[in-house]
Parts: structure tokens; sequence; C-alpha cells
């Protein structure tokens, strides 16, 4: 009998705790926001900080994570990092219950979610490559991301509900539980995990300084990774610099219902959906890299259209039409990106390869968020978003164009061999 539509037990299991964090995730879709903005009475400018600083503060803790993993097992890692998230999220329903709740806890709170985030995404990368072979990368990166834009769909309606229902830390509570099982089921793997090996004369024991640039070495000395790291990191980053400024323009200035901007996130992830159950044809048809590129293409020609959501059913109907748009391009796009990576990633670099791209990306939106936040202040909220919209558009000129080898190994980077 097959599990996990095929790949195997284990990914039944991993799959299975990818799905039940992915909702809690989601249900917990721009909580800290909307707590800040709704119980701390905070402004465009706080708002954007507290996302900003979780991503900075986070990925800066992340730094000496990706090599010190690199060559221990990585399913402890995933389920230490599950338990960090579960502890700090459950001080924020308990400070709100005692009436403690402050700001400068929902930023604390950020940084140690923000850190485990990065760890966990790199462990999850590196274990996915040994838990599946080769040839069912592309149909387990798929599922992942189908699961994952389902519970987008589900998530933000539903949170948005129980918000206004139960109270603003509802949500909260139910990420929080959602790492407590999602940890449960990577236990349940079973099963003896190998230690990765150390390449012969490669150092034990902590990293040094000098290690903690590996993944940027590795990454910037690939012809493959290079471009689609820019372009990754731009593009993400310029989306979530726009999200706070979206969420106080709707739930503040135009008088949205927290269900209401659930809505407009959630329904257009059926989009989501959609393109990446074509992902794996797609790529079959026209080959990853023409996929990649074309979805690439695609996905910015969005945002700038956020910049004319007005009040009622017909602001509602734009903002959900353009994230439609946008959220299909992504779900091919992500899939196809998340296994050109690990094809082109050598087996001993995956961890401090996902790392340093996931420190990039976190630092980068960090900034920009930041940034984003001050020229909402200054310029305009729509003018900063549209801004954010013109400038992915330019994205696809980082895209890679030619076709690499299967698998680049540049020469042994230093402290690791």
């Amino acid at each position: 009998m097959k599990d996990g539509a095929g790949l195997g037990r284990a990914f039944s299991w991993l799959w299975g705790a990818y799905a039940v964090s992915a909702l809690g995730t989601w249900l917990a879709f721009d909580s800290f926001p909307l707590i800040a903005i709704r119980v701390l009475h905070a402004g465009p400018a706080q708002v954007s900080a507290l996302a900003a600083t979780g991503l900075a503060v986070g990925a800066v803790l992340a730094v000496p994570l990706g090599p010190w993993m690199e060559f221990r097992r990585k399913r402890p890692v995933m389920v230490a990092m599950d338990l960090i998230r579960w502890a700090a999220l459950l001080t924020v329903p308990a400070a709100y219950a005692l009436g403690a709740l402050t700001f400068a806890q929902l930023l604390a709170v950020s940084v140690l979610v923000g850190a485990a985030d990065i760890t966990f995404k790199a462990a999850s990368g590196a274990a996915l490559k040994t838990l599946v072979p080769p040839a069912g990368l592309l149909a387990a990166n798929g599922r992942l991301e189908s699961t994952s834009w389902t519970m987008t769909a589900l998530g933000p309606p539903l949170g948005g509900a129980a918000m206004g229902l139960f109270g603003p830390v509802t949500t909260v509570l139910a990420n929080a539980v959602s790492f407590l099982l999602s940890a449960a089921g990577i236990r349940a793997i079973g099963g003896h995990e190998a230690r990765p090996e150390r390449p012969a004369g490669a150092r034990a024991g902590r990293p040094r300084v000098r290690d903690l640039g590996d993944g940027w070495r590795y990454i910037l000395a690939h012809p493959a990774l290079r471009p689609l790291f820019a372009n990754t990191v731009m593009v993400n980053a310029l989306i979530m610099a726009t999200a706070p400024l979206l969420a106080v323009l709707m739930l503040g200035r135009l008088g949205f219902a927290p269900w209401q901007y659930g809505l407009a996130f959630g329904v257009p992830c059926v989009g989501g959906l959609i393109g990446a159950r074509l992902s794996r044809r797609l790529a079959a048809r026209h080959g990853l890299l023409t996929v990649l590129r074309v979805s690439g293409v695609l996905r910015a020609c969005w945002v700038p259209w956020l910049a004319l959501v007005r009040p009622g059913p017909a602001g509602l109907l734009i903002v959900m039409a353009v994230e439609l748009g946008l959220i299909t391009s992504c779900g091919v796009f992500n899939p196809v990106f998340a296994t050109y990576r690990l094809e082109q990633t050598a087996t001993d670099r995956v961890a401090r390869t996902l790392s340093a791209w996931s420190v990039s990306s976190s630092a980068a939106i960090a900034a920009l968020t930041a940034l984003w936040g001050l020229l909402g202040a200054l310029i305009g909220l729509r003018t900063a978003i549209a801004t954010a919209g013109l400038l992915m558009l330019a994205s696809p000129l980082l895209l890679p164009r030619r076709q690499a080898a299967a698998r680049h190994e540049p020469e042994p980077v230093a402290g690791s061999s």
C-alpha cells in the first residue's frame, strides 16, 4: 500500500505535519498587525515596524544555525523549532487574558518565531531531499504547495470569523497548538535518520565566523542559483512590504471588517491550488526553466493594481481579482522554483543554502517593510503600494536565462573542507 500519493509513509507524516501547521499559520493570518491595530491602537509606522523587527532580528539570530545544522539530523531540529514557536506564541493569549499585553511583547515573540521559522524551513528542505527520491521532488513540492494554498484559502476567513466571535488572540492560540501537533507529526515519521557525513577535513563542533557565509558564497558562485536568488528575494520583499500598508488601508481608513479582510485574501487562494496542480504538467511539457521564467513574469504584473482598492463591495472585488492573478501565478512558480533549487543544490550544502536564502529573504522583507512604512506615512498608502508594484515589473530581468547543469558543484568554500 502506498502512502502520501505514492511518495512513501515518511512523506505522509511530513505532509500531515506541514498541513496542520499551515492551517494554524493561516488561521492567524496577520493576527499580530490586527492585534496591534485593534487592541494596542498602533499606527502604520508601528505596524510596519512590528513586521520588520521580527523578521530582521529573527534573521540575524538564524544566521549561525545554517552551518550548525548542516551535519546534524534535521528532524530533531524541526521538532525543536516547532516547540519554540508553540511556547512563544502561547505567551500572547496568556498576557492578553491578564491585561498585560504590550507592543514590546509582540515584538519579542515575532523575533523568536521569525528565527524559528527560518531554521525550520532550512531543515525541512534538507529533510525533504532525503525522504523523497529525486524523481519525486516536483510531485512532493506540488503536494506541499497545494496544501499551502488550500489552508491559505480556508484559514483567513475562518480566522477572521473566529477573531470576531471569540476575541483577537483566538487565532494566535490556534497557531500555537498547530505547532505542537506539527512536532508530534514529525516525531511520528520514525525510522532511523542518519547523521549527515562531514566531508574529509571538515571541522566538527560549533561553526567558525567564516563558516557563516558558506551558504551565500555557494549561492553567489552558482550560475543558476544566483539570479534566482536575486529575483525571489526582491519579489517576496516587495509583496510583503505592501501587506501592512494594505492592512491599515483596508481595516482602518476604508472600514473593512476582519472577516471581509480575511475573505479578500482567502478566496483567491483557490488560484494557488489550481496553479500548484498545473505546475507538474506544465513542467513535464515545457521544462522547469521555461515554466519558471513564464510564471515569474506573470507574478510580477499584479501588485500595482492594489493601489486602486476603495470602500465597499467594489473595493473587495478589486482586491480579490488582483490576488487571484498573483496567487495563481505564484502557485505555478513556487513548486517549480523549490524543485529547481533543490536539484541545483549539492546534498551537503542544502541546509546552509536554504538557511542563507531564508535569512536574506527575511532581512530584505524587514528592510523594505520598514522603508515602505515610512513611505506610506510620507507619500500616502496608495502611492507607496503602487511604487512597490512598479518596481516588481523589473523583477523578471533577474530570472535565470539559460539551462544550467543538473547540479553545479563549485569549489569547496572556506572552512568546509
